[in-house]
């Protein structure tokens, strides 16, 4: 399938018609695109378009990219990871209480636009970014304490607020796992799998090591429920320190809670490397107390599912954009640093710095 740039005259009129197609027959004219600051798993364009009657609007696309994917595939057959978010954006429209941008609509047909894609309206507001690290510079670090800490707290609240839908009744039913019942036995197996396969026989002690641990110390815990798989404050659009929308869905799975809170704390880590913090900033131990303050149970098996987070080889096939100054430690590196379970730092750091040449 040849792609489409949407942003060449043929490109604008193929969206265009498009959208004329689900705004009620309204004529629409693409007048132009753009990219945002960041995103890996899928091609994002804000678009600006004049609808007939109601003016100038923006919307955002959501392309397929043919690159492979970046997580495993948590059902066979979930493939398309644009189809994945639109169709959990849907469900969590229908049966959530979690801000989320309006959807226009979901096109499985490639030959439209080169690759599947969905459309949603624009929501504004500030994102924090990775590179440079938003615990550096911008809006983060020019808030005030309870800004800073406020804005935290606001976005443990949605991902308890996502984790206490119903994944039965939300008809999330799809994402149950086909080989073995759903729980963190069932997504370690399955991650590692997936880490065997973009490893294709390279060693990576490190991991190697963390998968030796992981099986062997698996929570008492076994609650298990609708899981975000990639929340973070970046995947968060704020307005005025407070989530007006969640983004990126393209991980959800059905799993331990836990797991999704200890992927957030580990992406927290490795946003602060030094370990210091802006006043505000809650720490690790605040921000579990504030979770569990908004689920009003414990979280159990929190030090066990950050392990796991590190360990998820997502971020295997992109090493080399960690290299490079100004770079968040990656997470392989933050699991051979800080986890301890790979042997001393200085045994850790030698076998990751073996596995990047």
């Amino acid at each position: 399938m040849v792609s489409v740039d949407i942003g060449t005259e043929d490109g604008r009129v193929r969206l265009g018609r498009w959208l004329s197609e689900r705004l009620g027959g309204r004529a629409v004219e693409v007048l132009s695109t753009s990219s945002p600051k960041s995103g890996f798993s899928a091609e994002t364009l804000i678009v600006a378009a004049e609808v007939e009657g109601q003016g100038e609007q923006r919307f955002v696309v959501r392309r397929e990219v043919s690159d492979p994917a970046v997580y495993p595939q948590q059902v066979p057959g979930l493939d398309i990871e644009i189809d994945i978010q639109f169709r959990t954006m849907e469900r969590l429209h229908r049966h959530g209480d979690v801000p989320l941008a309006p959807l226009i609509g979901y096109e499985a047909d490639a030959g439209v636009l080169g690759q599947p894609f969905f459309v949603m309206g624009f929501v504004g507001g500030e994102v924090p970014t990775e590179n440079p690290m938003y615990t550096t510079s911008g809006f983060f670090v020019d808030a005030t304490a309870e800004q800073r800490r406020r804005m935290i707290d606001n976005g443990l609240a949605q991902l308890a607020k996502l984790h206490a839908i119903d994944w039965q009744v939300a008809d999330f039913g799809w994402l149950r796992p086909t080989d073995a019942e759903p729980g963190t036995a069932q997504q370690l197996a399955l991650w590692h799998r997936f880490a065997d396969t973009e490893l294709a026989g390279r060693e990576h002690p490190v991991l190697a090591t963390a998968f030796d641990w992981l099986p062997a110390h698996l929570p008492d815990d076994e609650s298990i429920g609708l899981c975000w798989g990639d929340p973070r404050p970046g995947n968060i659009i704020w307005d005025d320190f407070v989530p007006a929308c969640l983004t990126d869905f393209e991980a959800v799975s059905i799993a331990s809670p836990i797991q999704d809170l200890g992927w957030w704390l580990m992406f927290d880590r490795t946003m602060h490397p030094d370990g210091g913090r802006a006043d505000g900033d809650p720490s690790r131990d605040e921000q579990i107390a504030m979770y569990e303050r908004h689920t009003g149970r414990p979280a159990i098996g929190v030090e066990y599912h950050q392990v796991f987070a590190a360990a998820r080889p997502a971020e295997v096939r992109s090493l080399d954009r960690d290299r490079g100054p100004g770079r968040p430690p990656g997470w392989a590196r933050h699991l051979a640093e800080q986890s301890g379970i790979g042997g001393s730092r200085r045994t850790a750091r030698r076998d990751l710095r073996a596995f990047d040449r």
